[in-house]
């Protein structure tokens, strides 16, 4: 892009939109292959950064079942997956702990510093941020079974979100950076799922947005089109009709939660394209999934 003017444009083409969003929240779940490559990580921090600069207010949780992984696979520990969800025993939990909120949170944390940010590190454990309980899995062993009841260890879902951190930190422009881990009602700790801890903040934040940044183009049509939105009930129909399938039945069922429960619209977008966030907020067209309660006129 040469012309300067068409530089101008771009810009002029955003600013509806950073007056539209100025002063509100976006949670973002930050995850999968973006964490991984050096330039995909920079554009990330890049994104946020511009986004507090000009008003926003970015939330960020993170995920790092890789990083995870791999620090298991170097201590000779197997991972055990059901449902996606990988199995926790005390001691998977303190390596899911160590790797979470000792490395993965504080590259992040750096990361957006060095380009200019003022980050601050949490996690769930931070003044009771994240209170959870343990979940509990069940699974049909077919008509007229007992229902078989799966334990996870200390796999944990979301009991309640205290939003006065967050809070207490946006008052002096800090962007929180959040490991999904919670804490029990006797001091235990739960390893959650960071897009459902993600969504549970949007919810409590009442947030603009719930962004969750993936390894795909967004909620694809039975042709494998990327949908470009939803409402609640377009999506519920598309998972019943198994158009909507596997990995991403989460995801969705994730942001119908959150939109739900008061946040104004939700995004499953490509993570893997450079400054992916911006072109999906600040742009006419976007580039992934928008789902709201209501059919957007």
């Amino acid at each position: 892009m040469d012309n300067p003017v068409d530089k101008a444009k771009i810009l002029l083409e955003a600013l509806p939109y950073i007056r539209r969003f100025y002063d509100k929240t976006m949670v973002i779940k930050y995850g999968g292959s973006t964490m991984e490559e050096e330039r995909m990580k920079r554009s990330f921090a890049l994104d946020v950064v511009l986004l507090k600069y000009i008003g926003l207010n970015p939330v960020i949780v993170h995920g790092g079942g890789p990083q995870i992984g791999e620090m298991l696979n170097k201590i000779g520990k197997k991972s055990q997956f059901i449902e996606g969800m990988r199995v926790t025993d005390g001691e998977t939990m303190d390596v899911v702990e160590m790797v979470l909120v000792g490395k993965v949170n504080k590259e992040i944390v750096t990361l957006i510093n060095q380009q200019g940010g003022k980050a601050v590190g949490l996690s769930g454990k931070d003044g009771r941020l994240i209170t959870a309980r343990k979940l509990r899995l069940t699974k049909s062993r077919g008509k007229g079974a007992m229902t078989e009841v799966i334990d996870m260890g200390m796999v944990g879902e979301v009991k309640a979100i205290n939003p006065g951190v967050i809070e207490a930190l946006k008052k002096e422009n800090f962007i929180p950076i959040i490991a999904p881990v919670g804490v029990g009602e006797e001091g235990e700790t739960y390893n959650i799922n960071a897009d459902l801890v993600a969504g549970k903040i949007a919810s409590a934040l009442k947030a603009e947005k719930l962004i969750l940044l993936t390894d795909v183009e967004g909620v694809l049509d039975g042709k494998r089109r990327l949908i470009p939105t939803l409402d609640v009930k377009q999506a519920r129909r598309l998972i019943t009709q198994k158009v909507i399938a596997s990995g991403m039945i989460p995801k969705v069922n994730c942001c119908l939660e959150a939109v739900e429960e008061g946040v104004a619209k939700t995004h499953i977008i490509d993570g893997r394209m450079e400054h992916a966030i911006l072109l999906e907020i600040f742009t006419d067209v976007g580039i992934g999934t928008q789902i709201a309660k209501e059919t957007l006129k």
